[in-house]
C-alpha cells in the first residue's frame, strides 16, 4: 500500500485553477465556525429559492489533501461545481457545506507503518480517542446546524474524496445515527468496524481501478465486508481510472436521486 508518499503530493493546487472556477462558485457564502479560539472555515450553499419557513436536507462534502489550507476557497475545486448545476439545485434543494481542513491535518485519525525506506506499507484508522481537531469542530458545527431548526435532521448526507473519503468513513462509523446516506470516493478506513454503520447508513462507494495513491483494495474491502453484513450499499469501480475517480462520480447518473431517497427512520 502506497498511501501517503504520493497521497500528500497529489492534487497540489495553483491559485489559477481555483480562480478559473470562482465565477461558478460565487453562490457559496464564506463562513467560519469558531469555538474556544479554534476556527473551521467553510463554504455554504443555500437551497435554491430558499424559504426560511421550510426545512431542507444537508449535504456535507469533505475535500482531499490537496485542498487543505486557510483560504476558504480551495475546498470547492473538486465538487463545488456539481452542487450549483441548475438541474441539481432545482431538483434537489439542500444546504451544502464544504468545510476546509487546515494544512497538515486530516479528517480522520491515521497511523502509518513504514518500511526501512520510509514507504507506507500499512495504514490504520483508529477509532479510539478524540477525533482530529478539524473533525471535532465539524461535529460541533453539525450539531449547531441540526439544532438550528432549518435542517431536516432525517436527511443529512456526507461524502468526500480521498482524504475526505477517509473522513466520510470515519464520520459514519463514529456517528451513524446522524447520517441518512454517504458517498465516499477513493477513500479508506477501518473496515473491521463497518458493522457500526452497516445497518444504519446506506453507502455508495466509488474508486478508480488504477488508483496509485489510495489503493482500490481499500474500497473493495469495504464492499466485501458490507455485502457480508447485509448492508444497503453500492460499489462503483472505474476500470483504468486513477486517483481522480471523483471526476467520474460527479457525472454519475443517479447519484442525487439515490442520495435523496434515503432518510433516517
Amino acid at each position: 500500500m502506497r498511501y501517503l508518499k504520493l497521497f500528500f503530493l497529489a492534487c497540489m493546487l495553483t491559485g489559477s485553477l481555483v480562480a478559473a472556477a470562482q465565477d461558478d462558485l460565487s453562490q457559496y457564502s464564506r463562513e467560519s465556525f469558531i469555538r474556544k479560539g479554534d476556527t473551521l472555515r467553510y463554504r455554504l450553499l443555500l437551497p435554491a429559492n430558499y424559504d426560511s419557513h421550510k426545512k431542507y436536507p444537508l449535504i456535507v462534502f469533505l475535500h482531499g489533501a490537496g485542498e487543505r489550507g486557510t483560504d476558504n476557497n480551495a475546498q470547492l475545486l473538486h465538487g463545488g461545481a456539481m452542487f450549483v448545476r441548475d438541474t441539481i439545485r432545482a431538483n434537489y434543494p439542500a444546504f451544502v457545506v464544504f468545510p476546509q481542513c487546515p494544512p497538515d491535518q486530516t479528517w480522520a485519525p491515521m497511523k502509518f507503518v513504514r518500511d526501512s525506506t520510509g514507504k507506507v506499507i500499512q495504514a490504520d484508522f483508529p477509532l479510539d480517542g478524540d477525533p482530529t481537531p478539524p473533525t471535532a469542530l465539524l461535529n460541533q458545527l453539525l450539531d449547531s446546524l441540526l439544532a438550528g431548526g432549518k435542517v431536516d435532521t432525517k436527511r443529512v448526507y456526507i461524502g468526500g474524496l480521498s482524504l475526505g473519503g477517509m473522513g466520510t468513513f470515519y464520520e459514519i462509523t463514529k456517528r451513524p445515527n446522524i447520517f441518512a446516506a454517504a458517498f465516499p470516493i477513493c477513500g479508506a478506513g477501518n473496515v473491521a468496524a463497518a458493522d457500526r454503520f452497516a445497518k444504519k447508513v446506506p453507502v455508495w462507494i466509488f474508486h478508480g481501478g488504477d488508483d496509485n495513491v489510495v489503493p482500490v483494495e481499500a474500497s473493495r474491502a469495504y464492499d466485501a465486508k458490507l455485502k457480508a453484513l447485509g448492508a444497503e450499499e453500492k460499489y462503483t469501480e472505474y476500470p483504468g481510472v486513477g486517483h481522480n475517480s471523483w471526476d467520474n462520480m460527479f457525472v454519475e447518473p443517479g447519484v442525487m436521486p439515490w442520495l435523496f431517497q434515503h432518510r433516517k427512520k
